[in-house]
């Protein structure tokens, strides 16, 4: 990819001001005390970058929320998205409307065989609530199983779905979910030593799951395929072709939540690429479209399909199939081919940024582990190497500071420092980003 030169904005601290104000008063902020926090406002962004109203500018490895794969104001998304709301703005789903079915027509061909319709949802947490009703109503069972490790979303189902602690504040929450721990050679739930090993006893602890909850009575596994906010923990050779046999064995669908690895972050258009397993259910979001507009999906197999052939699809939403989001997902796409944006994850992830970051576990001592794949990674941050202890709170906030005085805009999580840029992402600039959080460990560690 070409280097984008940014063009910051000149400092204005008066409208600074004045969008802290208003935000202060009337916006209330997902997932913290309001007065613990105070954002930064942001001026805008190009490319791999953003920049404020102060006149600094920051190398983005967030993309907002792992999702701005193809990069800020990309000219051609943005001219599509205008095309489109100069033609028409918004369709109910109850009509056809031509860039609804060209951008599902584009993700189904992404898809595995056998995959060849989508239901439209407005983002990732709608998708996986309906992919669950999808699965109840084809199998007529009614649990679902999720792992502990993972992150579904914050709607009444999803956040169900989900088994980290962001799901404690709204529990009791729908019936049905049970909740197992998935394969992290790093922090095994199973005392493993190899990957092999992992990847089997996680496999044997899945199946008693399901036997103890009754295989005729489970609908659906549910999994992200690369475990994304709660570690970017890629599956361990055999696991995901071992939960497509177990599903198999007794009739249960199989899930892959996409919505953060998906369309190009692995390096693939869809991370299940990397193993080859067809599930009954893919829900993307997020990089369909990198966010320009809210969307999501589900895309479901031709058998779950053919269930609501001859009966209703009990569910639906005003703007499924956004007329303007649709419209930016198949231009997304298709930009994604043409400037091969996708090849280009995998490649600056294969040559610069993997090596880069492993590097650091030779470096630093609060290193723990690596882990990761193209533009998706994580830098886990310890106390102490044999024990594995997580570094502390304040010192994973020095270090998330120290990125920032430099320039560089990681992704925190926990004691974990996500380096996820967007696909676009140059050589050039993965080895900046890589350098600034090397000074930034040296200047904590010290």
């Amino acid at each position: 990819m070409e280097t984008t030169t940014p063009r910051p904005l000149p400092a204005d601290p008066v409208r600074e001001a004045r969008i802290r104000e208003l935000s202060r008063a009337h916006v209330l902020t997902s997932w913290v005390a309001q007065k613990a926090v105070d954002p930064l406002p942001l001026a805008g962004g190009e490319g791999s970058w953003f920049w404020d109203y102060q006149g600094r500018r920051f190398l983005d490895f967030t993309s907002q929320l792992v999702n701005v794969n193809i990069g800020y104001q990309h000219p051609r998304l943005t001219e599509a998205i205008q095309e489109a709301a100069a033609r028409i703005t918004t369709v109910a789903p109850s009509f056809y409307e031509e860039s609804r079915a060209e951008a599902a027509a584009a993700i189904a061909e992404l898809a595995p065989a056998g995959m060849s319709k989508v239901f439209f949802t407005n983002g990732g947490a709608e998708g996986n609530e309906n992919a669950i009703r999808m699965a109840r109503v084809h199998t007529g069972r009614h649990k679902v199983l999720a792992a502990y490790r993972s992150y579904h979303g914050a709607t009444a189902g999803a956040i169900a779905l989900t088994g980290e602690a962001r799901r404690w504040g709204s529990e009791p929450s729908i019936p049905g979910v049970v909740h197992f721990w998935g394969p992290h050679l790093y922090r095994s739930e199973f005392h493993a030593t190899t990957e092999q090993e992992e990847s089997e006893r996680a496999l044997a602890h899945l199946r008693h799951t399901v036997e103890a909850e009754g295989p005729h009575l489970v609908a659906a596994i549910i999994l992200e395929t690369v475990v994304g906010s709660n570690g970017v923990i890629p599956p361990p050779a055999g696991y995901l072709e071992g939960v497509r046999a177990l599903c198999d064995e007794h009739g249960i669908m199989l899930i892959l939540d996409e919505v953060m690895c998906g369309f190009g972050r692995a390096g693939t258009w869809f991370a299940l690429d990397h193993w080859g397993v067809r599930p009954d259910l893919i829900v993307f979001a997020k990089g369909v479209n990198s966010g320009y507009v809210p969307l999501g999906g589900v895309v479901l197999s031709d058998e779950i399909a053919a269930t609501f052939d001859e009966r209703p699809y009990p569910g639906g939403l005003t703007y499924s199939g956004h007329a303007l989001a649709t419209a930016s997902a198949a231009a997304a796409i298709r930009i994604m081919r043409e400037e091969r944006i996708v090849e280009n994850s995998a490649e600056v992830g294969e040559r610069t940024l993997g090596p880069g970051l492993r590097d650091l576990l030779g470096r630093h001592e609060i290193v723990g582990d690596v882990r990761g794949l193209a533009t998706f990674w994580a830098v886990e941050l310890v106390a102490d190497r044999q024990t594995r202890e997580p570094l502390a709170a304040d010192k994973v906030k020095a270090v998330q500071q120290a990125c920032v005085s430099r320039g560089l805009w990681p992704l925190v999580m926990g004691n974990r420092v996500h380096m996820v840029p967007p696909c676009v992402i140059t050589h050039e600039e993965a080895k900046e980003g890589v350098a600034m959080l090397d000074e930034a460990l040296a200047e904590v560690s010290a």
